[in-house]
């Protein structure tokens, strides 16, 4: 690609115009850059930022599958670690569910997505793509696919054929698909907290209780992934490694089941549990993907999960056009993703209810019995199973 300096600064051109470099935009670019279509990716960060921003890590069979079949999934296959087991702690006991004999027998890959973005920024840039780090959008023409921004020569212009929407919820190209944007705030928020300590138990464990849900999930061999339920707007500087700790302890029942693993908190912060859908994803050009299509729950996990299946539909779609003279694909991408989006919602909308209660106790008796019928159900159980790694 080569950039023209015109009157409104740098102006560059590409067949399909990337806003965002998180998981959807790179997955997109890599699968049409190895059609031989050309893109462009825009991002705000830094690389420097965009490859150590850690995120959730549980990537369902569907997205192992889109990463490997397009060679995506070479760290994927070295460092992942596959988990087919949760459990859930409770004032009855603790019981495991062992997803991967139930349903249809799959389970997730646990790799941080840090390093898969990591992998995915290297193999863009080796199939020959191009990214704009530190440029900010300040401006997106739906009608022609083209976006403003400012990044290290001033304020530039990209131009193509197609202009994808990967910039996440609070991004600009969302902005631009008319329609509305349906919202739920689902009223709970949680403390995300990443330690430098050892996984404490073999299975993903969510842990109820009256002061509130908590759960552990592992991340690495030497990184655990904690949450605690919070007040919402509390402020994450006000716990400190021992208050986070002394709460883990209690909700995770640590006298019952055994001791944590415990180690220094490296970051700390309050995740608002709220979902967002966009009645529409596509208009004229533009394509949203991700987060910017859609923001989900992290209570099941399935927003890196949406954006990569997102990105295969919208790449297919695209090639299909491109490739073969063929608009229905394209035509039909909202049509294509958003029953699947809210299957997803949903299910996350059933674990924020499995997880919580308001604080009375006809509620929590309602709670108590959700988890007994998990717990002794096999339809239940099928039920979660296939929702649970599915999309």
């Amino acid at each position: 690609m080569d950039p023209q300096r015109g009157p409104e600064g740098v102006v560059d051109h590409t067949t399909v115009l990337i806003a965002g470099a998180g998981p959807a935009g790179l997955v997109l670019g890599n699968l049409l850059q190895a059609q031989g279509i050309g893109t462009l990716i825009v991002e705000r960060a830094s690389r420097e930022q965009v490859q150590t921003r850690a995120r959730a890590g549980f990537l369902g069979p569907n997205s192992a599958r889109v990463l490997v079949e397009h060679g995506l999934g070479a760290g994927l296959l070295h460092k992942g670690r596959s988990h087919g087991v949760c459990a859930f702690r409770g004032e009855d006991g603790e019981f495991e569910l062992d997803y991967s004999r139930l349903g249809q027998g799959e389970v997730h890959t646990v790799y941080p997505q840090q390093d898969l973005v990591t992998d995915l920024v290297a193999e863009y840039l080796d199939r020959g793509g191009e990214i704009r780090f530190g440029a900010t959008v300040t401006d997106v023409d739906s009608g022609t696919a083209t976006i403003r921004y400012r990044g290290e020569q001033g304020d530039s212009v990209a131009t193509g054929r197609f202009l994808a929407g990967c910039d996440g919820s609070n991004g600009v190209t969302r902005r631009a698909v008319p329609g509305p944007r349906l919202t739920q705030d689902h009223g709970v928020s949680w403390l995300a907290v990443l330690a430098e300590a050892p996984q404490s138990m073999a299975a993903v464990t969510y842990a109820i209780h009256d002061d509130g849900f908590a759960g552990h999930m592992a991340r690495s061999p030497e990184v655990t992934r904690y949450y605690l339920q919070v007040p919402p707007g509390d402020d994450p500087e006000t716990w400190t490694d021992d208050r986070i700790w002394a709460a883990l302890r209690t909700r995770m029942r640590v006298d019952e089941f055994g001791q944590l693993k415990e180690g220094p908190i490296t970051e700390r912060r309050v995740v608002r549990l709220r979902s967002e859908v966009s009645d529409r994803i596509q208009h004229d050009r533009l394509f949203l993907v991700g987060d910017a299509a859609s923001l989900i729950s992290p209570s099941a996990a399935k927003g890196a999960n949406l954006a990569i299946m997102e990105a295969e539909v919208l790449a297919s779609a695209l090639i299909s056009l491109l490739h073969n003279d063929d608009e229905r694909p394209l035509a039909a991408y909202s049509r294509t993703c958003l029953p699947r989006v809210w299957r997803a919602q949903e299910f996350s909308r059933w674990m924020i209810d499995l997880l919580h209660a308001p604080d009375d106790d006809f509620h929590r008796a309602l709670r108590r019995a959700r988890l007994h019928s998990l717990r002794d159900c096999r339809a239940h159980q099928n039920f979660f199973a296939e929702h649970y790694v599915g999309i």
